[in-house]
């Protein structure tokens, strides 16, 4: 398992699989996660694949954190305001 852990491609395959799971079910719940596996992927071509696996999924779980907040604040409705709907789509 340490070594699904440590390999990049795996990191990039993941990504690219939540990024599809996020355009089937909107939301911004599984982009984080995307935006996540796909830094951690990357940063494992480089001085990340020296760390334990333990600390690449805790490095995995901040930056999908970080995204996650990032979307967040990105894609909200403006403080205090409410969605309304003034028609409907069948009329």
């Amino acid at each position: 398992m340490a070594d699904l852990i440590t390999t990049w491609w795996i990191w990039l395959a993941a990504a690219l699989i939540l990024g599809i799971a996020e355009m089937m079910l909107p939301g911004f719940i599984f982009l984080g996660f995307a935006i996540g596996a796909a830094l951690v992927g990357l940063a494992l071509l480089g001085p990340l694949a020296l760390l334990s696996p333990a600390a690449i999924t805790l490095i995995f779980a901040g930056l999908s954190l970080a995204a996650w907040l990032v979307l967040r604040r990105i894609f909200s409705l403006p403080k205090g305001q409410v969605k309304t709907f003034d028609h409907d789509i069948n009329d």
